[in-house]
């Protein structure tokens, strides 16, 4: 009887185990999926930096967010977005801007005027200095 219930035991902690393992798997991988999005009460400017992406980022898409909040320390009242493509409740806006994955935009909501920056991001994305350069000047360009 004694042997029985240690099996027994043993078993259910071996199944305690491997569904706290699922369970932090599962957490982590979809943890992440969800839309991030920064807003900064804005009075002074009307413009907005929106980044679209997909469910699963590559370190180019990553980078290139990084990068895009560095530089908006220089501008505090400009608000930032992350939106995820893949999220149904997203869809409208990534139609709107026509995004089907990563891709970088200037958006006036006041106006409606948009730009696009996706090039402009994936060929300096790799160049610090660079991208924070062509940013500003973009940024500077749309007010």
């Amino acid at each position: 009887m004694k042997l029985t219930s240690i099996k027994t035991i043993k078993i259910m902690s071996k199944k305690i185990i491997l569904m706290a393992i699922l369970i932090l798997l599962f957490v982590s991988y979809f943890g992440n999926a969800q839309t991030k999005k920064t807003t900064v009460v804005n009075t002074k400017t009307s413009i907005e930096l929106i980044q679209f992406h997909s469910e699963h980022r590559c370190m180019t898409c990553n980078k290139i967010e990084e990068l895009t909040r560095e530089t908006l320390k220089s501008y505090p009242t400009i608000p930032f977005s992350l939106v995820n493509v893949d999220d149904a409740k997203n869809e409208k806006k990534a139609a709107q801007f026509e995004a089907t994955g990563t891709s970088l935009f200037l958006y006036n909501p006041a106006t409606k005027k948009k730009q696009d920056l996706t090039d402009m991001a994936f060929m300096n994305a790799g160049d610090k200095d660079k991208f924070i350069k062509e940013l500003k000047k973009k940024i500077e360009a749309f007010k």
